[in-house]
């Protein structure tokens, strides 16, 4: 995804993930949810009740962190200082005692950062259908109180991951003529993968002052053409959410003069988590971008991209260097927009393999040698005359994905 960078604006990538921007510690410890050992809770805490946004799962089955999440936006205006997030138990589909448990530990949280329960996000991933420890929660709550810091957003960042294959993290450093802000976040995700939201969480903060309105409105947008924009296996999670803290430390005022310089700041730093997603999906061995071009509308344009970057035929055939243009062709003709055959062409890399009604299977070689490489564009023209064009990223289909998912729970 190229970000458009407004004029007299400068972003530039740092390190420090979560806790770059200014006014936010994190710590990421174990706590014994994980049966084996490995960290499993993450805390993230700003120095004073922050403008928040969010952007949760639209699975109707939600789990019970993110009702109470949902409620503590609504109760507290908008404003959160500490976000508590714990991996290997999804904390979904519980019932009664599974809502109660989330909301004591938010009251848990709260008690031990000095602010209202309903300034306390929570939020879980891993198994559903599990009860959530609470003291095991509770203890582990206790320590990363006791070791954020600055340094620690790495062991946060790991803290939160399941069968991810490594910790996400981005920053970025925005300079412009009000002054330099930052906005940092951590990620995770691998399996049950098609964001509206899925299984994936992320966690942004900025050190910008800006009102939550404004922010939701950021967030929304920038998780549109990001978190909104990649699939690894079609499924959406019950737990899925984004969290935006806004800590104003920075002293930069966004308001709708400055707000181009944020958004596209916010969409650098949610494109790069997104994307890391992908290539770090579940059995995962190519990132690939499916664009969908020509196309009558932006809803046409993205429905084709998604229904051609989830069809298993297509990610099978890009996992074996297979240039199978027909099973492009195909799903863009079943995804149910205007979609005109002998008009469509189809690209994969810089090959144009079909082309108004003719293919050229000559230079399947030539397209195939282009499979073999780990990052990879696909375009699809769909022929309906429209200037509309969409982009989702995705990953091939591998045996490992399989195999993963055949044992998770065992």
């Amino acid at each position: 995804m190229r970000v458009q960078r407004p004029p007299g604006v400068s972003i530039e990538q740092i390190e420090g993930g979560v806790t770059a921007p200014s006014g936010f510690r994190a710590a990421g410890v174990a706590c014994g949810i994980k049966k084996t050992g490995a960290p499993d809770l993450a805390l993230v805490v700003a120095g004073a009740p922050a403008p928040a946004a969010a952007v949760f799962t639209t699975n109707k089955a939600q789990a019970a962190p993110v009702l109470v999440s949902r409620e503590h936006l609504a109760r507290s205006g908008g404003l959160a200082r500490a976000i508590v997030v714990n991996s290997g138990c999804a904390h979904a589909c519980t019932g009664p005692e599974g809502m109660a448990v989330a909301r004591s530990s938010a009251d848990f949280v709260a008690s031990i950062v000095g602010c209202a329960p309903e300034q306390v996000l929570v939020a879980s991933t891993g198994v559903i259908g599990v009860q959530l420890d609470l003291d095991k929660l509770r203890r582990g709550a206790g320590d990363a109180a006791k070791a954020l810091s600055r340094e620690a957003h790495g062991d946060a960042a790991r803290a939160i991951m399941t069968t991810d294959r490594a910790p996400k993290s981005a920053a970025v450093s925005v300079t412009t003529p009000s002054g330099t802000f930052r906005v940092g976040g951590m990620a995770k995700g691998a399996g049950m993968i098609e964001p509206h939201m899925a299984t994936m969480l992320g966690f942004v903060t900025t050190d910008a002052a800006i009102a939550a309105p404004l922010l939701q409105r950021a967030l929304r947008e920038a998780a549109d053409v990001t978190f909104n924009a990649i699939t690894i296996d079609g499924d959406t999670s019950t737990n899925d959410t984004v969290f935006l803290l806004a800590s104003g430390a920075s002293g930069v005022r966004i308001d709708e003069a400055a707000y181009p310089a944020f958004a596209a700041a916010l969409r650098e730093v949610c494109g790069s988590l997104a994307r890391a997603i992908v290539r770090g999906g579940e059995g995962a061995t190519k990132l690939v971008a499916v664009s969908a071009s020509g196309a009558a509308s932006d809803a046409d344009a993205t429905r084709a991209a998604h229904t051609i970057a989830n069809s298993l035929l297509v990610k099978t055939a890009i996992h074996g260097g297979d240039p199978n243009w027909g099973r492009l062709l195909a799903a863009a003709g079943r995804a149910g927009v205007a979609f005109d055959v002998e008009r469509a062409t189809v690209r994969i890399g810089p090959v144009v393999l079909f082309k108004d009604g003719v293919p050229f299977d000559d230079r399947a070689p030539e397209a195939a040698a282009y499979l073999a490489g780990t990052d990879l564009e696909i375009e699809i023209g769909l022929g309906a005359g429209g200037p509309h064009a969409a982009t989702v990223w995705t990953c091939d289909l591998s045996a490992e994905y399989v195999a993963i998912n055949a044992d998770y729970r065992t």
